[in-house]
């Protein structure tokens, strides 16, 4: 997901332009002045990352950092979530113990609720990025 992503973060829509993979070919289009379109700047987004020992909120924080940097628009404070399920207990259980937590489930029903929401308000147009109209002297 992350690979195509990147390409959705100003990567070539184009194909042909670079017959397939060619590196030489996608270099000499960066180099001859390659804009970086930012094919995903101005949605919104949610993140939920669940773990079972560590590392969750690490990469909750980390995702919603490069969607940001795209230029995407966060859902509000209840679209991210970070947390664990199951703590240090066995894979084997780890369907029960998401069985049992209950608040979870609703933390990501919130997450969902927050993105719905912001897909409504940004269709309405009362949702907008606030530096939209500023050009970035380092697009990449």
């Amino acid at each position: 997901m992350i690979d195509r992503l990147v390409c959705a973060d100003g990567g070539n829509p184009d194909p042909t332009s670079t017959q397939g993979k060619k590196p030489e070919l996608a270099k000499k289009l960066e180099l001859d002045g390659w804009h970086y379109p930012r094919h995903l700047a101005g949605r919104v987004f949610s993140v939920v990352v669940h773990g079972d020992a560590t590392g969750a909120r690490a990469v909750r924080t980390g995702l919603a950092s490069w969607l940001t940097d795209m230029g995407l628009i966060e859902a509000g404070h209840l679209s991210q979530l970070g947390t664990y399920i199951g703590y240090m207990e066995p894979y084997a259980t780890s369907h029960d113990a998401l069985d049992r937590d209950t608040a979870v489930q609703e933390q990501t029903r919130n997450a969902a609720r927050s993105l719905v929401q912001a897909v409504k308000l940004l269709r309405r147009g009362e949702i907008k990025q606030p530096d939209d109209n500023l050009r970035d002297p380092r697009p990449k």
